[in-house]
């Protein structure tokens, strides 16, 4: 076939795709013409909306046509899945997918891949560590595949703002494929440091296509507000003014559940969606989104690579994101198929405290590293037998294990985790660079919310997109400058988002389970009844944009010790009023605090006092504190060696017929309270009830 044939077969595809007025750009032929003609690895690096999904539908089926095997296609998302699904049966192309949703349809897609009556197969990546599917499934893929496509590719990358280390071991499987079988890595949001680390671990000669990134229908604004509740009310103001429905980005879950009920409450129609959503209700939400019935949803960053929506109109971020690349893709979700779109930053004083709460992507110290390779060469063992040996969380240890996995120091196998014996390197310096990169990506978003030049440059820039100039759209190049002013508000709105912003109390729920490897000190299993608490109360979230600013100020490591502020303790007595207790207290409790004594005790002073409460003393450590643990097995055993119950309060426990309120400053992961209520309910306590100023979950 000739080459001109060849386009047109692909034109023709291209309009079953997309429509009868689409048409193939010159960069979608080049990429096209390289992975069918010419059989290449190709990287292609191009703004969101150019058309990417395009050229490996398209390839796939002139492909196929050619009696090549089936495309496999790396996706990180279910919710790109599903899209990618709908949009490649559109081109006539047979797709399925293999993902953790469907483990009871794999056995029917293994036979029609052998059958040849699968044209595209989509994997995510966590399946490439699955060691069935890698050992089992994986090298028959590789053998036979036809194209290989990686959605996302920017992800394989440590360099690059959303880093997941299961990409990470599709280098080892680009090493494996035959020569001859063509690669296709595509991503809208990769600097020039991301861009060759992902070529280089496609492998040599890759065909690099990077376009400007430039989006003609994006009019970015920041507007600076300096309190929660003025950015809440502005918010509800200017959402009734913009065309259309859109995403309103928060930088936490309860932000993203605080703020969709004061929306909902000011009459708009708009639904929370964070990585706690159930699957259907993010499929429900999302698809009520592109059909219009809400206004929006109002999303931590859960909602990102793959949504689509073309006639998304405006993205609205309550906070700003901790990089200008991840910030850029985000805001790529708009205006894919419309002229206009407005994407409106509301940076708030909190934001910088918020980034510190979830930093987790610097490597681990070498030591904590070298400890779980000395515990992996005795023997297998699983991530919740780790804990109990290596402290850290398990989000992080998962992550290093994966790291440490693709370079070859340890192995997945049935059940956990093996060492290799292979000889492996610190790379600290590589390590400390990368640290250094996220620090600078966070110093450049604070640059971005005050510039006084073209924003929509300011990003390009970061991308290292060498065609960035002025875009004459934005609030900084013409002039227009949305109104910040807090005397503009609606009175109205104000009030009712201050209330609900100083709405106190969130629940804290009882631990149901002892973390595994615990026998050994007496705890194990489910926690019983008869030693458990029951549900508490927060005053509120650290992570919340109401309380959470005052709270995270008050419990700051660099704040000075001191008694309950009045605000605070009204805002608590609120909390207690409206806690329906199945049995009021009688009597009060503290927990030992080394940072906050006097705030920790006097709290619990004076609700004895207000709720003519007993006040039995404080529980005390016997062996100093238990500092910080960052995973659940090691704080249990922290705790459980170092927390103990004075004779004096344990006689007074003793002599209690009701509830006992137990008072401390924050609740973490919920390990102390959880062994300071056994204490107490085995000295005699008829019941437990945790109160803590502040939770971090």
């Amino acid at each position: 076939m000739t080459d001109d044939a060849l386009r047109q077969q692909a034109e023709s595809k291209l309009k079953a795709l997309a429509g009868p007025r689409a048409t193939l750009r010159d960069d979608q032929w080049a990429a096209i013409e390289a992975l069918v003609v010419g059989r290449k690895r190709v990287l292609v690096v191009q703004r969101t909306g150019w058309g990417k999904s395009a050229v490996y539908f398209i390839a796939t089926a002139l492909l196929r046509s050619l009696r090549t095997g089936p495309t496999v296609i790396v996706s990180p998302l279910l919710a790109l899945m599903r899209n990618q699904i709908a949009a490649a049966e559109r081109a006539g192309i047979r797709a399925v997918t293999i993902n953790s949703a469907n483990l009871e349809e794999w056995q029917e897609i293994h036979e029609r891949i052998a059958e040849g009556t699968v044209d595209l197969m989509l994997v995510s990546p966590e399946r490439l560590n699955n060691p069935d599917f890698r050992d089992q499934v994986l090298p028959k893929l590789a053998a036979s595949a036809g194209l290989v496509v990686v959605d996302e590719a920017h992800c394989i990358s440590d360099w690059g703002h959303d880093f997941r280390p299961d990409y990470r071991r599709l280098r080892t499987l680009f090493a494996s494929m035959p020569p001859n079988v063509p690669i296709l890595a595509t991503t809208a949001t990769a600097n020039a440091r991301v861009t060759r680390d992902v070529a280089e671990q496609l492998g040599q000669d890759t065909f690099v296509l990077r376009g400007a990134l430039e989006r003609d229908s994006l009019h970015l604004s920041v507007v600076k507000l300096p309190s929660a509740e003025q950015r809440l009310a502005w918010l509800a103001h200017i959402l009734g003014e913009l065309p259309g429905s859109g995403i309103v980005y928060t930088l936490t879950v309860a932000g993203a559940l605080e703020i969709a009920a004061y929306l909902r409450e000011q009459g708009y129609q708009v639904a929370a969606y964070h990585g706690s959503t159930e699957p259907a209700e993010r499929i429900a939400a999302e698809q009520d989104l592109i059909d219009n019935r809400l206004k929006a949803l109002v999303a931590t960053s859960a909602l990102g690579m793959g949504f689509d929506k073309p006639d998304l109109g405006f993205v609205i971020h309550m906070g700003a994101p901790a990089s200008p690349v991840a910030y850029y893709q985000q805001v790529g979700r708009a205006g894919r198929g419309v002229a206009r779109a407005e994407v409106i930053l509301l940076p708030g004083a909190e934001d910088k405290e918020i980034w510190s709460y979830f930093e987790g992507l610097a490597f681990p110290p070498e030591a904590i590293v070298r400890t779980t390779l000395d515990a992996l060469e005795r023997g297998p063992l699983s991530t919740i037998a780790l804990e109990t040996i290596v402290d850290m969380s398990r989000s992080r240890l998962e992550t290093m294990l994966k790291v440490l996995d693709v370079d070859g120091a340890v192995h997945r196998v049935r059940g956990g985790w093996q060492a290799t014996g292979q000889p492996w390197k610190y790379d600290a310096d590589r390590y400390a660079r990368v640290a250094g990169e996220r620090r600078a990506e966070k110093n450049a978003m604070l640059e971005y919310i005050e510039t006084s030049y073209c924003r929509e440059m300011f990003l390009r820039k970061h991308l290292d997109d060498d065609k960035a100039a002025p875009c004459g759209r934005c609030d900084n190049c013409t002039g227009q400058h949305r109104s910040s002013a807090p005397s503009a508000l609606d009175p109205g709105a104000m009030a009712a988002a201050r209330e609900r912003l100083q709405r106190p109390g969130v629940e804290i729920e009882a631990r149901k389970q002892w973390p595994s490897g615990l026998k050994e000190i007496g705890l194990s299993g489910k926690i019983k009844a008869d030693i458990a608490h029951e549900e508490g109360r927060a005053l509120g979230r650290l992570t919340d944009i109401g309380w959470g600013n005052r709270l995270r100020a008050m419990l700051a490591d660099d704040h000075e010790d001191g008694p309950v502020p009045d605000d605070v303790f009204t805002a608590v007595v609120q909390v207690l009023a409206s806690w329906k207790w199945a049995e009021r207290p009688i009597a009060v409790a503290s927990l030992p605090s080394e940072r906050r004594p006097l705030l920790v005790a006097s709290l619990a002073q004076r609700l004895s006092q207000v709720g003519r409460l007993s006040y039995l003393g404080s529980l005390a450590y016997d062996a100093g504190s238990p500092g910080r643990q960052f995973n659940s097995a090691k704080r249990v055993q922290a705790v459980h060696r170092t927390l103990v119950l004075p004779q004096e309060l344990a006689a007074l426990t003793a002599a209690t017929t009701g509830p006992i309120l137990l008072v401390d400053d924050r609740v973490d992961s919920g390990w102390t309270m959880t062994i300071a209520a056994m204490l107490l309910r085995q000295a005699g306590a008829k019941a437990v009830l945790p109160f803590a100023l502040a939770t971090t979950t």
